[in-house]
């Protein structure tokens, strides 16, 4: 069988940094290869080279043993090529069916014919068994949703090389399960198939090779992935040995500093109650829906609180703006960090000190660049941001690397008392996963209560003092560390008709 893909040589430069340096990789039809790597390590730029969307300094694409060079994306999808990227390109306020064919709307002298583009992005979505409703417009559904569509959009080009870079990252176990089996199609109609994860036991269950990128290097081909162990990966992506990626840390768990008490909003309608402990890590898990994002919204003000109380060391407090929570010293990172939390036209020394700034000001409207720049370097440092400079556009940067950012924009705040982290890891390689769990930790340490939202499951077990766990917008349990098992949570998260 001739290969499908070959990518050759490539060498991409952007200012004050190599991204790819002579990377070479090639895929075959007919089989899932896998690209890992640590966020940084080129993944994703070597995929928007592929779509058109970059152009290499060095290096050819093979397509079927022939060069190409796209010089736009437009090129690159007319070649059969569909790219998923991990960060989402669709139009808010377009409906699902107008997204799912942009660019080849049905029409009839140059009028758009609404009716067929309802009834093809319908019949297409049942094809896929992706349950909505083609009229909804992109900005009514969850980050989820949104996943699956970009993933039916892609597919409905009937390419022959389709990439998909962190696809599960926001999917619910469901949806997830929907991913697979089409993955498992495309692979039995001859697709070429490049899959970006850093899921391991998802690499293991879809994939046939396997390429690791470190530094923007070709590291390792396992080709066939066959007698790799996860630890071999791990230490090929990192450079060194990762025994335990939660390295769980015990600490003495204080009183009650956050308190909840019947508390609803827009989308939380039953009234919710529950508290974090001085010290406490708490995990909330649920099905993607269950209310775990909104509930964290209600609490940062993001959106408005209907009814309840919050009490921060046993003294009520009012919050009706996000800013009012910072003053409190309530601090969130937001599950996307692209809409809502990093400035992207703005440098990595804006974004770390955006919430500092009304604080530290000079003669209350001059900014004090100096500390700024300390704080900033300092940070860089101390979470291993990989940046060229403090005054990268943040954009530019990696997944990981951007929530970083978010992050330490946060450990400034010299009055926090509560952090919230809406899916922290998401989409971030097993590296940074560590760091970003060792942060946790001294938060935690530091008797700050640390709320971590996620949708890993195992990522709560290895790190969580205590679990709760949502479904439709109601908390129906709350699990202790001694208590804690796979099998026992999901029970509870699962809705009663998929227990039947």
């Amino acid at each position: 069988m001739s290969t499908s893909l070959r990518l050759v040589g490539i060498t991409k430069r952007f200012p004050g940094v190599r991204a790819l340096d002579n990377v070479t990789f090639s895929a075959e039809p007919g089989t899932v290869h896998a690209l890992v790597g640590e966020n940084g390590a080129g993944k994703s730029t070597l995929l928007k080279i592929l779509g058109g969307i970059y152009q290499p300094d060095a290096g050819t694409v093979f397509l079927g043993g022939v060069e190409r060079r796209f010089q736009s994306a437009a090129e690159s999808i007319a070649a059969g090529i569909a790219i998923i990227h991990q960060e989402l390109h669709y139009v808010p306020n377009l409906t699902i069916a107008e997204n799912l064919l942009l660019g080849h709307l049905p029409h009839h002298f140059g009028y758009f014919r609404r009716r067929d583009a309802i009834r093809i992005a319908g019949d297409h979505l049942r094809r896929m068994g992706v349950d909505l409703n083609p009229r909804l417009k992109l900005k009514t559904l969850s980050i989820a949703q949104r996943q699956m569509v970009e993933i039916c959009k892609a597919l409905l080009r009937e390419a022959e090389i389709i990439a998909l870079d962190e696809p599960t990252s926001s999917l619910s176990l469901h949806e997830t399960n929907i991913l697979f089996r089409l993955v498992r199609e495309l692979k039995q109609r001859g697709k070429t198939l490049i899959y970006v994860s850093h899921r391991f036991d998802e690499i293991f269950e879809l994939c046939d090779a396997c390429t690791v990128l470190r530094d923007g290097k070709t590291v390792a081909t396992h080709d066939p992935l066959v007698d790799v162990r996860r630890a071999q990966l791990v230490r090929e992506m990192v450079g060194r040995e990762i025994s335990d990626i939660y390295s769980y840390r015990p600490r003495p768990i204080g009183p009650i500093r956050l308190e909840i008490g019947n508390v609803t909003g827009k989308k939380i309608t039953h009234p919710t109650t529950f508290s974090a402990r001085s010290g406490e890590i708490v995990g909330f898990f649920g099905l993607v829906g269950a209310g775990r994002s909104e509930l964290m919204h209600l609490l940062f003000a993001v959106d408005r609180l209907r009814s309840g109380w919050i009490k921060l060391d046993g003294k009520l407090v009012r919050i009706r703006h996000p800013i009012d929570a910072i003053r409190a010293g309530i601090a969130f990172c937001p599950e996307d960090r692209k809409e809502s939390g990093i400035v992207p036209i703005c440098s990595v020394n804006e974004n770390l000190n955006l919430s500092a700034r009304q604080r530290d000001r000079l003669r209350g409207f001059l900014i004090n660049r100096g500390r700024e720049a300390r704080v900033t370097d300092r940070f860089i440092e101390r979470l291993k941001i990989k940046t060229p400079s403090r005054r990268q556009k943040v954009r530019f940067l990696s997944g990981g690397n951007q929530q970083k950012v978010i992050l330490g924009r946060w450990l400034t705040q010299p009055n926090l008392k509560v952090m919230i982290m809406d899916e922290p890891t998401r989409g971030i390689d097993v590296g940074a996963k560590h760091e970003i769990y060792n942060i946790i930790y001294e938060l935690a340490e530091r008797a700050i209560p640390v709320i971590v939202v996620s949708s890993e499951l195992p990522e709560l077990l290895g790190i969580a003092d205590r679990i709760l766990v949502m479904r439709d917008g109601v908390i129906i349990s709350d699990i202790p560390r001694v208590e804690f098992s796979e099998h026992y949570i999901l029970d509870f998260a699962l809705p009663d008709e998929a227990l039947a």
